[in-house]
């Protein structure tokens, strides 16, 4: 793959390059001020912990510890599969008359 291509299509996702050594060192960083008051706005500290905690905590663990979902699962998987394969049954009779 060339690099352009490459590039073109990460354009979205990697910033753009800001802050180069060059405008660090010579001490003209006022066109930075954007970009750190952007940073400081962002939150600090570690990241909360998402409430709910999926399926597994919802089902699978604590007081509500229940195998509902894996018997609900099985069966919308035999379902699925038994309306398939009534479909397909029923094709064959019509392609095929007994």
């Amino acid at each position: 793959m060339h690099a352009s291509l490459v590039r073109r299509q990460l354009g979205g996702i990697v910033p753009p390059k800001i802050a180069t050594p060059s405008l660090l060192s010579s001490g003209s960083g006022s066109s930075l001020t954007p970009l750190v008051n952007f940073y400081s706005k962002l939150p600090k500290g570690p990241a909360s912990t998402v409430s709910g905690g999926g399926i597994k905590a919802r089902y699978f663990n604590g007081k509500n510890a229940s195998g509902a979902p894996v018997v609900w699962t099985i069966l919308g998987i035999f379902t699925f599969g038994y309306a398939i394969d009534y479909q397909m049954h029923l094709k064959h009779h019509k392609n095929h008359p007994h």
